[in-house]
């Protein structure tokens, strides 16, 4: 495979991770000297940039973007098995509820040459694979809400200690205002998006994105893309 096919054909996910590595590296840079600014005004000693990456006020800021993206992703892949949008193509087709036939699924008997060597299996291995999407985003939402409220009680109690206040323990944090206005913020963002994309896509348009009906398609098409 030639360089430049392989960058034809992985364009979307480079693309997306080369601005998401540029993203971190601005919120690294812009985060040090908002924190720095923070401390000179608390009368201490500012940090360098490597102390700030590796504390719990950078990891926090993190930790809350990626657990509110993930728990999006979540919920939408398995929301969306049961749950439809007439007229979107971020919907499947209204007479298709549910988890389908395994003919319209390809498992089983009806899986075809080509696909994946764990959908013609059946028993454990089928059933696993058959919902490992939703498992898999799942877990990276549960394990980056649990750093970010490990980071956020650190980040916390560090802050508390400034102003000369007790530390507070993780089970009294994860209940506290502090680590829900973080949690919450970031979720209603999300949800909105999601409610936006499925809903404006019924009468707007995109042409030649997947992520919209073809131009020409009347708006009660549901589940058509371009």
């Amino acid at each position: 495979m030639t360089v430049r096919r392989f960058l034809r054909d992985n364009g979307l996910g480079l693309a997306f991770g080369t601005a998401f590595l540029l993203a971190v590296i601005g919120q690294a840079f812009a985060g040090h000297a908002e924190f720095n600014n923070q401390l000179t005004a608390d009368g201490l000693q500012p940090v360098s940039i490597g102390d700030y990456i590796a504390s719990s006020d950078f990891g926090v800021d993190v930790m809350e973007n990626w657990q509110s993206e993930y728990l999006q992703f979540f919920l939408y892949v398995f929301l969306t098995v049961w749950l439809v949008q007439r007229g979107s193509p971020e919907s499947k087709s209204v007479d298709k509820i549910g988890v389908e036939s395994d003919k319209d699924q390809r498992v089983g008997p009806h899986a075809r040459p080509d696909s994946p060597r764990w959908a013609a299996a059946g028993g454990m291995r089928l059933k696993v694979y058959a919902s490992s999407l939703g498992q898999v985003m799942g877990a990276i939402f549960v394990l980056s809400w649990l750093a970010q409220s490990i980071t956020g009680v650190s980040a916390y109690n560090e802050e508390q200690l400034r102003q000369l206040q007790p530390p507070i323990s993780w089970p009294d944090y994860i209940v506290s205002a502090d680590f829900w206005s973080r949690t919450l913020q970031n979720w209603q963002s999300e949800f909105l998006a999601i409610a936006s994309m499925a809903i404006l896509s019924i009468y707007l348009r995109q042409r030649g994105s997947p992520e919209s009906k073809p131009v020409g398609a009347p708006h009660h098409a549901t589940g058509v893309e371009g």
